[in-house]
């Protein structure tokens, strides 16, 4: 496996044109000219890529790329990206940026709240004719201030854009997964019935409390866009959901009075009865023992 730190040593192994300046690069790729053979890889930077692939496959950490969705992919740095015998048939273009091009601006600290670097490729993003026209306008302009004369506003203009682009990409993703809810119904739904299960089954007796992670795999998307999906939908993310259910459930067992606290929190798959109790506190603002006090009394 090849780990990439340097953007033009990648740029010419995978066979793009390779960038005048260390830390950013834009390359556009032709009909009928795109092919990147087989390659497994890391890279200690961000690339954005607008493709439609035709064949071959795309993995990203352990999940493939479906080509039948989306167009749009975004990696951050260091996951393990592998293409295999990949061709495509649109016009295209690559972005690759190492994150000291952020530093001192505005999208340094900007860059956590765009979710889709937490993506995965099976969950790309697919754009309408007018969202492609967007964002090409966007990667021109980029493409063609690269090549200005460099100045004082070179850098503030570059990144203005990106934050421009990143934008675009944010509000195309809403519109994907509202469209998503419309014709798969409410995830929540499925949601909650995974969770219900998980206890049912007694997997907390293996695993302990149910993660986001789990019920991400459960639905065969990243946990990023699950939990977008459900703030979406609900207004809370999955963690958030998952803390409502333990709460209830707690509450169910609280009530019926027959099991201490330290058994409540073993039957819900807590490890340590300290940390129930104070997620039962920061939830419901009181600690379990009052709250059953107040409730049987």
């Amino acid at each position: 496996m090849q780990n990439y730190q340097d953007i033009s040593i990648f740029s010419r192994d995978i066979g793009v044109t390779r960038p005048e300046h260390p830390l950013f690069s834009i390359t556009f790729g032709h009909k009928n000219s795109n092919s990147i053979a087989d390659i497994v890889f890391t890279a200690g930077f961000y690339i954005i890529s607008f493709q439609k692939v035709v064949s071959g496959n795309i993995t990203y950490g352990k999940k493939d790329f479906d080509h039948g969705r989306g167009k749009m992919l975004f990696f951050k740095p260091n996951q393990i990206i592998t293409f295999k015998n990949v061709k495509s048939e649109d016009d295209c273009f690559l972005i690759m940026i190492k994150a000291d091009y952020f530093s001192g601006t505005a999208l340094h600290k900007e860059l956590k709240n765009y979710g889709f670097f937490d993506y995965e490729t099976h969950e790309a993003l697919y754009l309408s004719p007018s969202e492609e026209d967007t964002i090409w306008n966007l990667v021109r302009t980029m493409h063609q201030e690269m090549y200005n004369n460099t100045d004082p506003y070179s850098k503030a203009i570059m990144t203005a854009h990106l934050g421009t682009l990143f934008s675009y990409s944010q509000r195309f993703y809403s519109r994907q997964i509202i469209n998503r809810l419309e014709v798969n119904g409410p995830v929540s739904n499925k949601f909650q019935h995974i969770l219900n299960a998980y206890y049912n089954e007694d997997k907390k007796q293996r695993s302990g409390l149910p993660t986001v992670a789990y019920m991400a795999d459960q639905f065969n998307f990243s946990s990023r866009y699950l939990s977008d999906l459900l703030k979406q939908e609900t207004g809370k993310t999955a963690i958030e959901l998952i803390h409502l259910h333990l709460i209830n459930e707690a509450k169910n067992y609280l009530l019926k009075g027959s099991l201490n606290i330290s058994e409540i929190s073993f039957i819900l798959g807590f490890e340590n009865p300290n940390y129930f109790a104070r997620l039962f506190k920061k939830e419901v603002g009181i600690p379990p023992k009052e709250f059953r006090f107040n409730h049987l009394n």
